[in-house]
This record gives C-alpha cells, sequence and structure tokens, in this order.
C-alpha cells in the first residue's frame, strides 16, 4: 500500500484518546453515565444493527461497543468482530428451524388472511412520524409505568407456541418450486475467502453480517428500475429463535438458548426455473440477528437478485455477485476509507514530482507566442 510507517507521536495519539473520553464525559459533574442495560433495551434496534454487522449475538457486548464507540456502528461493530475473533469455536450449530420461532412481529404483504392470522408486534410502521417532545424531559415515574399499562391493556390470552408458514402454503398448492434437499455444507465466511463463483451460503451468510446501509442502497437500485425483482412480502417474522445443540453424552438435540432474529421471505415474479415446463413464482430469503427488517427485506431482494444473476449472468449490479458482496461489508469498507488517514507521504510526494515534471514538459513544448517575454 500507499501509507508509510512513522515514528514517534506517543503522547499525542495518547492526548488523542483523551481527548475522545472527555468529549464522552463532558457534562462533567452532572452527567450520568449510560448503563449497558440503558443502551441494550432502550436502544434496541442500535444494538440489533450492531450485533447483525458484528456477526457475533451478545447484546450486552454490543452494548458495550457502543458505549465505547460513541453510537458509531461501524466503530462498534468492527470492535464486536475484533472480540469474536479472539475465543475459541467449541462446536457447529446443526441448521436450526425457524418454524419454531417465539413471535414478537409476523405479517404478510401478500395475503390479508393467512394462517395464525397478522400480528403487528413493536412497530412504528403505522404511527406517523412526528416528534415526541414529552420524551425530551420524561419522568422516571412515567417510564417505569410504561410497560406495566401495556401488558395491562394486553387480553390474557395464550398465543400460539409457533405460526404456520406462508410459503408453506404456496408451495404445498404448486406456486413455488420444491425444496432441495442438500447435503452441501454452508460455507463459512469466517474462515474462507470468497473465490468466485460462491455457492448461495456464502452469499447469505456475507449479507447477513453486511452493514445495513449498503445492503438498502443496492436493493433500492434494483427496486428502481436497475433489476426486476418487485417482491412481494409472502412473510416478515421477527421472533426469538430456540437454539438447539447436540446434548454432549446422548447427542440428542437440546435447547441451549435463544436469539432475536428477523427473517423475511419475498416472492417474485414467476418463471420456469427449474426447466421443468411448469413455471412457479421465484423466491428471495433474507435473515439477520436482531430486530432489523430494512435489512432482512433488502437481503430477500438481492438473494433472488443474485439467483438470477448467477443463472444467467448479471444484468445490472444488483444481479453481479462480485459487486454485490465485495461492497455490503460495513467493517471492509470503514477500512479502506479510514486507510487514507493513514501517512501517504511518499507516494503524494512521487505525484508531485510527477506533475511538477509534466508541467515543466508542457511548458517547454508550447511554442511561444509575439510578445512573450524570455
Amino acid at each position: 500500500m500507499g501509507y508509510v510507517a512513522i515514528k514517534g507521536g506517543g503522547r499525542a495519539i495518547q492526548g488523542a484518546d483523551a481527548a475522545l473520553d472527555a468529549l464522552r464525559t463532558r457534562e462533567g459533574e452532572q452527567g450520568t453515565p449510560l448503563s449497558l442495560d440503558t443502551i441494550e433495551n432502550q436502544l434496541r434496534l442500535l444494538t440489533s444493527r450492531v450485533i447483525s454487522e458484528g456477526g457475533l449475538y451478545h447484546p450486552r457486548l454490543a452494548a458495550l461497543a457502543i458505549k465505547q464507540m460513541q453510537g458509531d456502528t461501524l466503530e462498534a461493530a468492527f470492535a464486536l468482530r475484533a472480540y469474536r475473533s479472539t475465543k475459541p469455536r467449541l462446536l457447529q450449530t446443526p441448521v436450526q428451524n425457524t418454524a419454531n420461532m417465539r413471535l414478537i412481529r409476523r405479517i404478510s404483504s401478500a395475503f390479508k388472511d393467512i394462517p395464525g392470522g397478522q400480528m403487528l408486534g413493536p412497530t412504528p410502521d403505522y404511527a406517523l412520524r412526528l416528534m415526541r417532545m414529552d420524551l425530551a424531559d420524561e419522568s422516571p415515574e412515567a417510564f417505569r409505568s410504561m410497560a406495566q399499562r401495556f401488558l395491562d391493556d394486553v387480553p390474557a390470552s395464550d398465543l400460539p407456541d409457533s405460526f404456520p408458514k406462508v410459503v408453506d402454503a404456496l408451495r404445498a398448492e404448486g406456486l413455488l418450486p420444491a425444496l432441495e434437499n442438500t447435503t452441501q455444507e454452508a460455507f463459512d465466511i469466517t474462515r474462507e475467502p470468497l473465490v468466485f463463483p460462491v455457492p448461495r451460503s456464502a452469499a447469505l451468510a456475507t449479507m447477513a453480517r453486511a452493514e445495513t446501509g449498503s445492503l438498502l442502497a443496492i436493493a433500492y437500485s434494483n427496486m428502481r428500475g436497475y433489476g426486476d425483482v418487485h417482491p412481494t412480502i409472502a412473510e416478515l417474522r421477527v421472533g426469538y429463535l430456540p437454539v438447539m445443540l447436540p446434548h454432549p453424552v446422548t447427542g440428542e438435540p437440546v435447547e441451549a438458548g435463544e436469539v432475536l432474529m428477523t427473517e423475511c421471505e419475498v416472492v417474485a415474479m414467476y418463471e420456469n426455473e427449474d426447466g421443468s415446463g411448469t413455471p412457479t413464482f421465484t423466491l428471495g430469503y433474507g435473515a439477520c440477528f436482531g430486530h432489523n427488517e430494512v435489512k432482512a427485506i433488502s437481503m430477500a431482494i438481492l438473494d433472488r437478485a443474485l439467483q438470477k444473476g448467477m443463472r444467467d449472468g448479471p444484468g445490472n449490479p444488483s444481479e453481479d455477485p462480485e459487486f454485490v458482496l465485495l461492497h455490503v461489508d460495513g467493517v471492509d469498507s470503514m477500512g479502506f476509507a479510514s486507510h487514507y488517514k493513514m501517512p501517504h507521504y511518499v507516494t503524494f510526494q512521487s505525484d508531485m514530482d510527477r506533475l511538477r515534471t509534466t508541467q515543466q514538459k508542457q511548458a517547454q513544448s508550447e511554442p511561444s507566442t509575439p510578445g512573450d517575454c524570455a
């Protein structure tokens, strides 16, 4: 690379770090440090974004990274990945069944009535985007009573443990291609480099921890006409997925815990994808840690676009696996942009020398005009 190592400046670097902490605590004696519980619960969508982009499900550590990086999601995700890389891998989880999610939200834009019913859950989708000025000076008493008032208003009813999937009904009717029985091991992006062409599992894993804004931007390009996915959300789910691990003695699967995740399945234009002569809808899939619906939807759209590009060749950037997968990782993108802050003295001196030489040569080659002074 074009940067060079330099010596000295240790005290200046320590001072820069101290200045950063000073800004974080600039409220002085009146300031109250944010607790990790406060960040994890009151900024839960921010925490969800960091655990998704960091690729590690640990909400408390994500809250710590957010506090340390003063709300910078890219830096927080970077810190979370760095922490994950220091820990040993004890085992690999088997494939988890998302049909067993303990749902807090579940909607479909394909059908009004779906098996089990629509479940709006926690979302700002149906509220006006107006500033709530009462939150600017929220009293501790009102804050603490909010959750209890909500629970008191909820009728006592038993919710089912799980809900049937909308795509299963479409598949049973022959409107979606049958599930493929594959024994291919999932691609591990944390241990293997992306060498194109890559399997679909590599694309899904890369997008699952990609930066939300990057996924949205490229998926939006497809929605606007640089592509033809134009999907309908068959089902969007947010909930807690039980993590089943083999028992160390019996080998039987046992529940070791649960993770909050968002899953989205979109149905796109129908076509004869498998060459059987029977046209069916096409399907795109997205899933990520935490409550992050925009990311899951964008991922599902790009999954569908990439499948088309891998089969027919890319017709636009959102269908090009190499373009998409090498440009959506926030930590990689941030790292490359930030490296320009490092010393580039040698290369810039070389650029200046070449520019001066070019200017001199151009001046010497230009013919003089009457009246010019020697």
